[in-house]
């Protein structure tokens, strides 16, 4: 009798036990990320990071985003079925900084963390904000352009899309420092690209068909100067107007390295990605992590492409982390 009530309480103890731990496997947490979309470098950057971080904290990473930057309901179902699988955690680039209110009240409800990353929201039901710091990064775009005009001359502004708070920063500190700092640098059109190639290069050729004497341009998101570098191109303009573009792909770097573009302000997408993973294990193993992560932008000239932490910077080693 003894013999086989050690053997049930052995038995029933392996149950409990498989069910608590997996049989003997460490319980992973998995941590949901949802960026504004997955078709662009940048996103592919903070997917690579993100996945670093798992690896390195021990976290299962899920990845998934809208096909397009502008497509707001689709990242609301999508943030929805994290919450109902009940993930551990979420980080969130928001398309629309006023469109995650309810989401963001369903996730606090259930004490589902969640930390911000790229781009700011209304809502204060947040852990962390991860991001650069665009409107710094607006103002850094500003001087690197006024510097190439040797302060005076006609500019025009390709647009990101409305409601996107990290472009709508980095475009707000471009004007302020353009307006306090160099009041002979005027601004003689602005259009949207929408977060599309084909429509910012669009916008680009409408703005310099109306201005043909413009000077300068400043483009303030990976879509948008990318249309506008295609468009400066197709017009014969490359090297004849000052160009700033935001972001980087490979081909703005060529472009950079041509002389169609004067300069890039680039951000660092793949630390993003990584911080943003990071806030999350520092909470869920009792860490309070700082309420706000400000990322430095770095202005990129074709000298500096031959540096290596430039080089680091611009080419991130996706294919080490993502399939």
């Amino acid at each position: 009798m003894h013999i086989r009530r050690c053997v049930v309480t052995g038995l029933a103890g392996l149950i409990l036990g498989c069910l608590g731990v997996s049989c003997g496997r460490s319980h992973r947490r998995t941590i949901a990320v949802i960026p504004k979309s997955t078709s662009h470098l940048f996103w592919q950057s903070v997917h690579a990071g993100a996945v670093k971080a798992g690896r390195d904290l021990n976290v299962n990473i899920e990845w998934n985003g809208a096909a397009s930057e502008t497509d707001y309901s689709r990242q609301i179902q999508i943030i929805d079925s994290m919450i109902a699988r009940r993930v551990d955690g979420m980080a969130i680039a928001a398309s629309d900084r006023a469109a995650l209110d309810a989401p963001l009240d369903r996730a606090a409800a259930l004490d589902i963390p969640v930390t911000i990353f790229d781009s700011g929201i209304d809502s204060e039901k947040y852990l962390t904000f991860v991001a650069t710091n665009n409107f710094e990064a607006g103002r850094m775009a500003a001087r690197k352009l006024a510097q190439l005009l040797n302060g005076k001359g006609r500019i025009i502004v390709v647009l990101h899309a409305p409601g996107s708070r990290s472009s709508m920063d980095r475009e707000q500190g471009f004007d302020d420092a353009m307006q306090k700092e160099f009041p002979d640098i005027r601004v003689a059109g602005r259009q949207y690209g929408m977060s599309d190639r084909a429509k910012a290069m669009a916008a680009t050729e409408n703005l310099l068909a109306a201005n043909p004497g413009a000077e300068g341009v400043f483009a303030s998101a990976e879509p948008s100067s990318v249309g506008a570098a295609l468009a400066i191109k197709e017009r014969g303009l490359s090297g004849k107007v000052r160009f700033v573009a935001f972001d980087s792909t490979d081909s703005l770097v060529e472009d950079l390295a041509d002389g169609t573009i004067d300069a890039l302000v680039a951000q660092d997408p793949f630390r993003i990605g990584y911080q943003a993973v990071a806030t999350l294990m520092d909470k869920l193993q009792g860490r309070t992590p700082p309420r706000r992560i400000d990322l430095s932008a770095t202005v990129v000239t074709r000298a500096d492409l031959a540096r290596p932490e430039i080089h680091a910077l611009l080419f991130p080693d996706l294919k080490r982390y993502l399939p």
